[in-house]
């Protein structure tokens, strides 16, 4: 499988810590310090399908494809702007395209979960080009009295269009049901039969639980999945990990052994767009030219479920 072009879209407004000082019991310096965060992009009067489709087509444009040339949609996202349709059957009517379409959820492990499902339709033939885009408004879904997690995340959308052309991938994916430490419920309707149903909430997480799970699983998924290709740690030439905490980002690198420059991040300025922040990355660097074309990619998330996923994969672009 090979990546042919890459797309992301942004929310117009922009949140600094600043202004979360307004109506917060926080500081700009409480949150550096904590997250690295800066600023974040959140939805204002933009949907999500918006961002999902101006990413999408600045993908299809970036490979130099048209909506008619893909043969299947992947649209990774927590929550869409409705719960049917799925996001990616609304995002294939409005870019013109006529094929099969889908959500999937691996929380923020999402992009790589849809990568590694991509991988294997195009291994067996049934898609000849796919267009994974991920989606994630999770302003809609925090508590903003809660600063221990409201701070924390941004709006986006990011897409990448592939093939199964010849190129480097290889994935490796867990998961383990476990809600306690990261967890949001829905709308439990007004069903007369329910007993006890589980109240509405708003995204609830552990974030000394989740630290330890992101470093220990992060760095040994990458450990893994860089072995399992047949490749050693230094011979990534770029590690994209999911942009949640500059502190995450940083303790993985230290427990690799590997240098600060081989670890592009935008957390400072983007904050965690769930699925959506590793392609979000992936397009600025792509787009500030700082991949050329051999460079071995090193890929890791982690999310709710709990979810992890890594994978390893070269780009094959000029």
């Amino acid at each position: 499988m090979r990546i042919l072009g890459t797309g992301s879209a942004l929310p117009v407004y922009t949140l600094t810590n600043e202004r979360l000082t307004e109506f917060l019991d926080t500081s700009d310096e409480w949150i550096r310090t904590r997250t690295g965060i800066q600023t974040r992009q959140m939805l204002t009067d933009e949907t999500l399908l918006e961002l999902g489709v101006k990413a999408a087509r600045l993908a299809l444009e970036n490979a130099g494809l048209e909506a008619g040339d893909v043969d299947y949609i992947l649209c990774s996202t927590v929550q869409g702007d409705t719960v049917t349709p799925s996001l990616a059957c609304l995002l294939q009517k409005e870019i013109g395209a006529a094929c099969p379409a889908v959500d999937i959820n691996g929380a923020c492990a999402g992009f790589i979960y849809a990568l590694d499902l991509a991988d294997a339709y195009l291994r067996a033939g049934k898609a000849g080009r796919m267009l994974v885009v991920c989606a994630e408004g999770m302003s809609r879904l925090v508590d903003w009295t809660d600063r221990s997690t409201c701070v924390l995340f941004g709006d986006g959308a990011g897409a990448v269009v592939v093939d199964g052309g010849e190129g480097l991938f290889h994935a490796h994916l867990t998961s383990d049901g476990n809600a306690v430490p990261l967890n949001l419920y829905p709308n439990p309707g007004n069903s007369p039969f329910a007993i006890n149903p589980k109240p509405m909430t708003s995204l609830y997480m552990d974030g000394p639980e989740i630290y330890r799970f992101a470093v220990s699983h992060s760095t040994a998924d990458l450990r893994t999945v860089v072995e399992e290709a047949g490749l050693a740690l230094d011979e990534i030439d770029h590690y994209l990990l999911h942009q949640a905490n500059k502190r995450i980002l940083d303790a993985v690198r230290a427990r690799l052994k590997q240098p600060e420059e081989k670890f592009p991040s935008n957390v400072y300025k983007r904050g965690n767009c769930s699925s959506a922040s590793i392609p979000i990355l992936l397009d600025e660097i792509n787009r500030a030219g700082e991949l050329h074309k051999g460079d071995k990619l090193a890929l890791s998330a982690f999310g709710a479920g709990l979810t992890t996923g890594a994978c390893v994969l070269s780009w094959t672009r000029d």
